[in-house]
């Protein structure tokens, strides 16, 4: 496809990404392959220089071992005052270890004061928080340490759904593949959709996931009940415009309501009632990516009664209005 990139001819982005002992490999490989595809990509099409100068960092300045047991080629840390565009924190089961290290910490801080923007991948959320980076903004990490996040650094507004968050110039992303995404977002930035879109199609990835972005459906999450409510989570979906009160469940799963509520959230760590609001949303979503329908017959056809009642329930588990995800995801 034709690329012609959003942006100045011969600019340079200097991005720094940041790696430590234990790693998550494709938490660097994969933002990494991103940006390298986009330098291919640019300057073969356009004849400029590539628009990426990629350095991998790390402390001391000589390789480490990821997770996965391979070892990475990393240069040493860059000076604070040295001009930078983009610092990009990887995540990995080394991340706690590494954002209990003072001198690393204040690395992070120094370095994110010389940047255009900051980012990080998976855990690398936690280094960027101890740095005091994310206090009062929003911020997004794998779903197994969300609650971790939010426990340690209370001023953190933790998102456990989205797939990436950003908040002015810092952006967080979920667990391993996330990376990619969040890079591919960096890039239609920085270069426009067509180039963004050149250098997924490249890489064999969605530009945008199917699905609204979120980590994992409701539906996925709801399985770990699927032996004891899975027929019943099929007819919920089946009927998610009809009445799905407490007493039509509980007489649904032949259970009395008190014993339904107890043993449902049990089984899925939720209620039927925010389980059933997840699922309406997911079903919304989809139709707003998928569809040109009237937001107002989504909202009724998925349950939700009212467009005021889906636009609330939006605003408080996506943290954005049904039209602007709409604009956001749409096809």
């Amino acid at each position: 496809m034709p690329i012609s990139p959003r942006f100045t001819p011969n600019v340079i982005r200097a991005i720094d990404v940041l790696t430590y002992p234990a790693v998550q490999l494709l938490d660097v490989t994969g933002p990494v392959q991103v940006f390298a595809s986009a330098n291919d990509l640019v300057a073969g099409a356009s004849g400029v220089e590539p628009p990426y100068a990629l350095r991998v960092v790390a402390p001391g300045g000589r390789g480490v071992t990821a997770s996965a047991g391979l070892e990475l080629a990393a240069g040493p840390l860059t000076p604070i005052g040295e001009p930078l565009d983009t610092l990009l924190v990887a995540g990995g089961e080394g991340a706690e270890a590494a954002s209990a290290d003072p001198a690393l910490v204040d690395w992070v801080r120094g370095r994110a004061t010389q940047a255009r923007r900051v980012a990080s991948v998976c855990t690398g959320a936690f280094l960027l928080a101890a740095a005091g980076l994310l206090d009062g903004r929003r911020a997004a990490t794998h779903w197994m340490y969300c609650a971790k996040l939010a426990q340690r650094f209370p001023a953190v507004r933790v998102e456990p759904d989205p797939i990436y968050v950003c908040d002015g110039r810092i952006w967080t992303s979920a667990g391993v593949t996330s990376g990619i995404d969040l890079a591919l977002a960096l890039v239609e930035e920085d270069l426009g959709r067509s180039v963004a879109l050149a250098v997924a199609r490249y890489l064999v990835v969605f530009l945008k996931r199917p699905g609204g972005q979120a980590q994992f459906s409701a539906a996925l999450s709801l399985q770990v009940a699927e032996d004891k409510f899975g027929a019943l989570h099929d007819w919920i979906n089946a009927h998610l415009a009809g009445d799905l009160s407490l007493s039509i469940l509980a007489d649904r799963a032949g259970m009395s309501e008190r014993s339904f509520s107890r043993r449902y959230a049990e089984a899925t760590g939720v209620t039927p009632a925010r389980a059933i609001e997840r699922l309406r949303l997911e079903a919304a979503r989809r139709a707003l990516s998928e569809s040109r329908q009237p937001v107002k017959r989504i909202a009724q056809r998925c349950g939700f009664g009212s467009e005021e009642t889906m636009r609330r329930s939006f605003q408080r588990l996506m943290a954005t209005t049904p039209q602007d995800y709409r604009a956001r995801f749409g096809s």
